[in-house]
């Protein structure tokens, strides 16, 4: 398909410049083709941006299909401006092996309207006991991971890291130490889980294993990537870790950087694991995502049915989605309010998480993947879960007012989703 974008503003070098873009054969061409056999669209001062990356997805096909489908998944993460996902491996059959692994790509091949890079586990069913087959799989794989669980075994992830550094692949760790689980903390340090009584989950039980895997960093050289981090320990240990030289990232979701745990309700559609945290804790990880101590915004998109997440905080499935909401809820709550420049909520969703996977694209140049979001500042509307074409529905963000939105979104230059709201703009 060829394509000429006009009358927008493009990102360019980490900053926006008023241009014409043109597509032709799947990548940016410099020169603007012929209009003839090219459909031209008029932005009408909209803004293009490279199409996001999520390194944090749970697709849940294979084995869970009930959740959510690589269709409907990657279908969600077109609409909310993703050209590409990173899909985690808690699976049925988990990827352990090559075998496994291969039918989740084929599964991939067929159904995905998105770029998806699938994570390979770390241990043989992400049981923690063995090693996965990670030669095998490295080919294959954005990295490694046992999401869901943290490696308890101290022995266990050094052996893991020293295999994947040999293998050129980074680390993804679920830190999660579940010795801590068992001391009744609140799910949450505020006034809300004291008058509730909430059992669950001590802030240690993550920043614990974080301060752990950074000294086997050290021993290793391996690159570690830590997922979804919640707290305000794991921020200073991850800020020091990157002063030392380390190779060491880590992300962070739109729900710990926007709520907290004054704004909870007894809902499952505010059960995840991590949970919302203490204010201090969400401000330290804005001021973490600020300094550039984290690298990406990834959603944790963890679908479940609606009987999964009907039984409250306490008997809900830990997870949300978060695709179709990203992009909007950060725009409105943390750019409008100028707490974050938009180009630094952009680094995070479309140029760091390429440069740290090794992911093709992220640059609107010339002969550079046709790989890019269209974004709507001035699209004023109220998040509604049931018109999500995500199977899950459990967002905190149900009924949020927001004043942004995705217009379109182009994947190796053909338009996966397109809501530029007047029917003239594509001519």
């Amino acid at each position: 398909m060829s394509l000429l974008l006009t009358g927008g503003a493009v990102f360019l070098n980490g900053s926006f410049q008023n241009m014409d873009l043109a597509i032709d054969q799947g990548r940016i061409v410099s020169v603007s083709p012929s209009q003839e056999n090219t459909s031209v669209i008029e932005l009408h001062n909209r803004l293009i941006v490279p199409g996001f990356v999520d390194v944090h997805v749970h697709l849940r096909e294979p084995g869970f299909s009930y959740k959510e489908t690589i269709f409907s998944g990657t279908a969600a993460a077109a609409a909310g401006g993703y050209t590409a996902v990173c899909s985690m491996p808690n699976l049925k059959p988990v990827p352990d092996n090559a075998d496994a692994l291969g039918v989740q790509l084929d599964l991939v091949r067929k159904n995905a309207k998105v770029r998806v890079y699938p994570y390979g586990a770390i241990t043989r069913g992400e049981k923690g006991e063995e090693l996965a087959d990670l030669t095998e799989m490295a080919p294959d794989v954005a990295g490694f991971s046992d999401d869901g669980r943290g490696v308890q075994s101290r022995e266990m992830m050094r052996q893991a890291m020293l295999l994947a550094k040999s293998l050129d692949k980074p680390i993804v760790a679920h830190s999660e130490d579940e010795s801590l689980l068992t001391k009744g903390w609140a799910i949450h340090d505020g006034d809300f889980a004291r008058r509730n009584g909430f059992p669950g989950n001590d802030p240690a039980n993550e920043w614990k294993q974080v301060e752990r895997d950074i000294q086997l960093v050290r021993e290793t050289g391996c690159q570690y990537h830590v997922c979804h981090i919640s707290t305000k320990e794991s921020v200073a240990l991850i800020r020091a870790a990157k002063a030392e030289g380390l190779p060491v990232t880590c992300e962070t979701g739109p729900h710990y950087l926007v709520l907290c745990d004054e704004d909870l309700l007894d809902e499952g559609r505010f059960k995840m694991n991590p949970p919302i945290r203490s204010a201090e804790d969400r401000d330290a990880l804005v001021a973490g995502l600020l300094d550039g101590t984290v690298d990406c915004i990834a959603t944790d998109h963890a679908p479940h049915s609606a009987e999964e997440k009907s039984k409250g905080l306490r008997g809900s499935l830990n997870g949300i989605v978060g695709l179709e909401t990203a992009f909007p809820i950060l725009y409105t709550n943390l750019v409008e309010t100028g707490i974050v420049p938009l180009e630094t909520i952009l680094n995070a969703l479309c140029v760091n998480p390429r440069r740290i996977f090794g992911l093709p694209g992220g640059s609107l140049e010339e002969g550079q993947p046709a790989d890019l979001t269209v974004l709507d500042l001035n699209r004023p509307h109220i998040i509604d879960s049931s018109s999500f074409r995500s199977l899950g529905r459990a967002t905190p963000f149900d009924g949020w007012g927001v004043s942004a939105a995705v217009a379109m979104t182009i994947c190796g230059g053909e338009i996966v989703y397109h809501d530029l709201n007047t029917q003239e703009d594509i001519v």
